[in-house]
């Protein structure tokens, strides 16, 4: 840490002597005191300058004005650099500088032996080195390193003068020294507040020192010094973490400040307490937010027991080479509302299944055939057999189109209720503040990736705590592409205010995400029978018609992801048979095909003349015509602006739609979203 700034910690360096401590006794006990010889070494080349000096000027009296000078101009020279150093350190130098120069010009000019001067390089001699010495000792072994040497006068600036700093470990690039306050005087506060006038003193950026409290004390905690930002460099993007991991093991997603890797979960861990979470990502324009949402997104697809749902406004601008590897994208609009509205269906029925096969969380065994009868939904309590459930991610990126479209209190009922059914919830936007998403809806978004922003938004995006311990993305703006903080569980709390960068995106990169989605479309984990039957009972065609992206080629309109088939209940088999079979059906193949079309097919149902206004019973039939239109289409919200045509058409007006909307509610036909005026087309065979 010295090598790189003249401003530095006496208590920081744990071996000046340097060199090394191996071989025989005299080698050992030399390399002890190598680090003590300077003071004597000093001593010594006076007494010898004393001696020649003597043979060349000794009673010369232009010598000895010179000699005088010099020693002044010694003195005063040190006394003058040394203002920068403790007053302690000023005041030792310059009184050294001077008894030793006054010495040598007695000498020179008298004689070293002549009077006292034998006896005072004798006696004052080792006296001063000594003193060099024991300041040497007392610095590097004192308890109380603080109370003395270069660290005092460096607490002293910063307003921290009666703090203690105590052990400390020395690492590559990371320096972490405890400190302790003045009892009933300070507080950890103080430390959080002055850590920008700390960094002005050390010569270093803000963001490198950071302050982590103990959270069993007011007055102790531990300083992090990274005196070289090793993020200057660029990593591109070259491939994931682990290919064919689990989602349980960590996401890599970048490095730290001091190299080690960037470390992001989403499911839970019952064994080691950590909870699932959902993920906020923010940063500003140009802050790296979007190279940081694909690595995390390609980390995701990267695992073989995990599904993806993605909606992005933006056109799949970023993500466009990843959609194969995506269960569901859709690019906002109508498709967005289906999405969210089959997340809210989808949700506790995968927190009914997995309770019945008793899981109280999801896990990796969940993601497997249920072979064991410790998690069997059987009430004889043998091996259900039943098809593993895999974790779902429900990806929404420039998530403030979104919250602007459907309103907050969708978000917040899914971020709330989600985790607990094995469904992590990421939402992407520049800036989290209160009039882009409520406080609720923030709150339920427990982790957060920070990349560069405007100083006044850090508040929305970063805890207060972490920002009192030093983090500080505003510094960043859109400077440092890539540079964020983390924080999420299962990272320790001193590393939430450690700056990190994520790996940067680059052409070169386009061909590994192609890649990687043909991969995933292969290898990655079919979609669950219970996350499939409840998206189509909700959304209908709106999920089974959804479009797939194919690895072969352009999308393919009505294809559906990889599926484990949904097994028959017995009440399903009961529908064809029975008492649940109307007679008029009996003889029916339900197996044969339907009959081709034939003539008239085509003609109108209701023959309207021009001019003729339906009445009100045709009126309704083609209604529910506009609605199994939208139900074909996949278009399974709908409000009074989408029947625009219609009323045009049929010369109705918008109040008439509402009114009829309503009526459809009443039959069941349609369902209320979370947002005013729009409503979820209910499937023609779950309405009836």
């Amino acid at each position: 840490m010295a090598g790189r700034k003249n401003t530095t910690i006496d208590v920081l360096d744990p071996d000046p002597g340097g060199g090394s401590t191996g071989g025989t006794i005299g080698a050992y006990l030399l390399h002890r005191a190598k680090p003590h010889l300077p003071p004597w070494l000093g001593v010594a080349g006076t007494g010898l300058a004393g001696v020649l000096g003597n043979l060349r000027w000794a009673d010369s009296a232009a010598a000895g004005a010179g000699l005088t000078l010099a020693s002044v101009a010694l003195t005063g020279a040190t006394w003058w650099i040394g203002r920068n150093t403790t007053q302690q350190r000023r005041l030792h130098s310059a009184i050294t500088v001077a008894a030793g120069s006054a010495w040598l010009t007695g000498a020179c000019l008298a004689g070293p032996t002549a009077g006292p001067l034998d006896d005072l390089f004798l006696m004052g001699g080792p006296v001063v080195a000594l003193s060099w010495n024991v300041r040497m000792v007392m610095r590097r072994n004192g308890d109380d390193p603080a109370a003395g040497g270069g660290d005092k006068g460096l607490l002293e600036k910063v307003g921290l003068a009666r703090a203690a700093i105590g052990a400390t470990k020395v690492e590559p690039n990371r320096v972490t020294a405890q400190v302790a306050l003045e009892p009933g005087e300070q507080t950890t506060e103080d430390v959080s507040k002055v850590l920008p006038r700390l960094a002005s003193a050390l010569d270093l950026p803000t963001t490198a020192l950071r302050f982590q409290p103990d959270p069993d004390s007011a007055r102790r905690g531990e300083l992090v010094i990274v005196p070289e930002d090793m993020l200057g460099e660029v990593v591109e993007y070259d491939g994931p973490s682990q290919l064919g991991a689990s989602i349980a093991d960590p996401l890599v997603i970048g490095r730290y400040d001091d190299g080690s890797p960037l470390l992001l979960w989403l499911p839970g861990d019952p064994e080691q307490g950590r909870n699932a979470t959902h993920l906020l990502i923010a940063g500003g324009t140009g802050s790296g937010k979007g190279d940081g949402a694909l690595n995390v997104l390609t980390e995701i697809v990267s695992r073989t027991d995990v599904n993806v749902w993605l909606s992005d406004p933006k056109s799949f601008q970023d993500f466009r080479p990843l959609l194969p590897a995506f269960d569901w994208a859709e690019e906002g609009g109508a498709g967005t509302e289906a999405m969210v509205e089959a997340l809210q269906a989808v949700i506790p029925a995968r927190t009914r299944w997995l309770g019945a096969h008793r899981y109280r969380q999801w896990t990796v065994q969940a993601a497997a055939k249920q072979t064991d009868a410790a998690h069997s939904c059987r009430p004889d309590g043998d091996a259900c057999g039943c098809e593993g459930m895999a974790y779902l991610v429900a990806w929404f990126e420039e998530a403030a189109n979104t919250l602007r479209a459907l309103g907050d209190d969708a978000f917040t009922g899914i971020a709330q209720e989600a985790r607990a059914a094995g469904v992590s919830l990421v939402v992407s936007l520049q800036r989290p503040s209160y009039d882009q998403m409520s406080t609720s809806t923030r709150a339920s978004l427990p982790s957060v990736l920070a990349f560069g922003c405007d100083p006044r938004d850090e508040g929305f995006a970063l805890p207060e705590s972490v920002l009192d311990a030093g983090a500080h993305p505003g510094a960043w703006g859109n400077r440092r592409p890539g540079y964020c903080y983390l924080v999420s569980a299962g990272i320790p709390e001193d590393r939430y205010p450690a700056p990190g960068r994520t790996r940067r995106f680059t052409t070169r990169s386009m061909d590994v995400m192609e890649e990687l989605a043909d991969w995933a479309a292969a290898h990655g984990a079919p979609v669950d029978p219970v996350t499939v039957k409840a998206a189509q009972a909700t959304v209908g065609n709106a999920y089974t018609h959804r479009t797939r992206h194919t690895p072969d080629g352009p999308p393919a309109a009505g294809t559906t992801a990889p599926q484990l088939q949904l097994v028959e209940t017995e009440e399903d088999e009961e529908m064809t048979e029975g008492m649940w079979l109307d007679a008029e059906d009996d003889g029916i193949d339900p197996d044969a095909d339907l009959p081709g079309d034939e003539p008239g097919d085509d003609a109108p149902l209701f023959g309207i003349e021009k001019g003729h206004k339906p009445s009100p019973e045709e009126a309704r039939v083609l209604f529910e015509e506009a609605l199994e239109e939208f139900e074909e289409q996949g278009r399974m919200i709908v409000g009074p602006k989408d029947f625009a045509d219609w009323c045009e058409a049929n010369g109705y007006s918008r109040p008439w739609v509402s009114a009829r909307l309503k009526d459809a509610a009443l039959d069941g036909r349609l369902e209320p979203t979370n947002q005013t005026g729009r409503w979820r087309i209910v499937p023609a065979l779950a309405a009836a």
